[in-house]
């Protein structure tokens, strides 16, 4: 193959990074040229994020730099706004500001996924999504400042609204984050005198009428009694009317008052997908063949969140692979040996991935999880969790510190300092600069594309 075939791989998250990094081991320098693209320099290990944001695991011991293990692909930092296979060219906002055009010979499609939000009023103004490193390092440090200010409070009612936080969304991001959020919170309550455990209000409102449903009814029924024996109020088959101001009003009459609103209600396909001319189905994701190649389109791969791939694991021939970490990664070693296939003229594999379980952590040593169809409960799920994330980890690099985190966290508990500055840097040297008044920093609005996307 010559030289100057040029593999394009658009977003550097699970599909992204681990097709890239499969691709660079596989192929020879003379076979091809790999450029990845992605608005950031790293790839987020989500399933991670809940602990990074409980002071578990140190927040970037969670991301992999991209330019660090793709030694042998180029990594151009930018926002892809269009594709048109027709020109077979990427247009990229890089991050420099200006526009530029990317030609290609094969294309990796793999830009990831967005919080999918509905026309709830205030969810723009009031939500927090939690998808990112950066939303994780924000909610750990609002939640700690709620303590501070409810501690300092003489409102009741401020305090009140202080110490109330609402998840709203019951799948797994959702319930870990809340799981480990309210770990940490219940740990640092002992260094508050004024704030009892039991003074806090913790809410998960789901719209289905369970909860995690990947780990099947059985064990979706013991996590919400593990969420209520720990004090978490569960609302199931609720919808949210309205949280404009931080006013909470469900569907079933409850009302409450919150300064702490997280929404992980779902995900929705890459929205520059609408700039495309790749082929979609009814909800927006790109179709695929099980070979993970677009559909009419030999020289186009894709998978992860954005693609509609058949499920072959099930009898159902509509039947379509579930937007999960597990399926995206074992997707990218498939897709990266189609690639290397289609180069090399060889006949492509189709993805075929039985369901093997799911695993969840619920806070510090207790957990589910549902292995080939053994299903397990408490601290010996939770260190299937741990040992199931840390084995996927990217790099031994950050699977060593990850481990030296849990260690150290094992030994000298959680980490519950609150690092409010990152939000407003400058404000104290405006202050003493004696220019106008620093605006308090905004709370972070629902992104429209998250770092996955790109």
């Amino acid at each position: 193959m010559a030289r100057n075939t040029r593999i394009v791989v658009v977003g550097g998250g699970y599909v992204g990074m681990y097709t890239a990094l499969r691709l660079q081991k596989k192929l020879r320098r003379s076979e091809a040229e790999i450029t990845v693209i992605d608005p950031q320099s790293h790839m987020t290990y989500q399933p991670f994020l809940p602990e990074a944001a409980a002071g578990s695991i140190e927040p970037r011991h969670v991301v992999v730099p991209l330019r660090k293990v793709l030694k042998k692909c180029q990594h151009l930092t930018g926002r892809v706004t269009a594709i048109s296979h027709a020109a077979r060219e990427v247009t990229v906002e890089v991050a420099a500001g200006h526009v530029t055009t990317l030609g290609y010979d094969v294309l990796v499609v793999a830009p990831g996924s967005v919080a999918r939000t509905l026309p709830i009023p205030g969810l723009a103004e009031c939500g927090i999504a939690f998808k990112t490193v950066g939303e994780a390092i924000y909610l750990r440090n609002h939640v700690l400042s709620r303590l501070d200010a409810a501690a300092t409070s003489i409102d009741p009612g401020l305090r009140r609204r202080l110490l109330t936080f609402c998840v709203i969304g019951g799948g797994y991001a959702g319930v870990e984050a809340l799981a480990e959020l309210q770990d940490m919170a219940r740990y640092a309550t002992r260094y508050y005198p004024t704030i009892a455990p039991d003074d806090m209000r913790w809410v998960l409102v789901e719209a289905a009428g369970r909860i995690m449903p990947e780990v099947g009814p059985t064990m979706g029924r013991y996590t919400v009694e593990r969420l209520m024996d720990a004090g978490i109020e569960v609302f199931l088959d609720t919808r949210v009317k309205t949280m404009a101001g931080g006013h909470v009003v469900l569907d079933d009459g409850t009302e409450f008052d919150t300064d702490t609103i997280v929404w992980t209600a779902g995900v929705k396909p890459n929205p520059m997908l609408e700039h495309t001319d790749l082929p979609r189905d009814s909800r927006g994701r790109v179709e695929c063949s099980a070979a993970l190649q677009v559909v009419g389109m030999p020289d186009v791969f894709s998978a992860g969140d954005c693609a509609s791939v058949p499920d072959l694991s099930k009898d159902d021939p509509e039947a379509k692979t579930s937007p999960s970490a597990q399926h995206a990664v074992r997707q990218a070693k498939q897709l990266a040996d189609n690639v290397v296939a289609h180069l090399r003229d060889r006949p492509l594999k189709d993805y075929k991935h039985s369901y093997a379980g799911s695993v969840a952590s619920l806070g510090l040593y207790k957990g589910v999880a549902e292995i080939y169809g053994i299903k397990l409960r408490g601290i010996v799920a939770w260190f299937m969790h741990r040992t199931y994330h840390v084995s996927r980890m990217p790099t031994w690099n950050r699977r060593i510190r990850i481990v030296v985190d849990w260690t150290a966290a094992l030994f000298f508990g959680r980490e519950v300092v609150a690092l409010g500055q990152i939000n407003d840097p400058r404000a104290d040297f405006t202050r003493v600069a004696g220019g106008p008044p620093a605006a308090p920093a905004a709370e972070p609005q629902l992104p429209v594309a998250t770092s996955r996307s790109a």
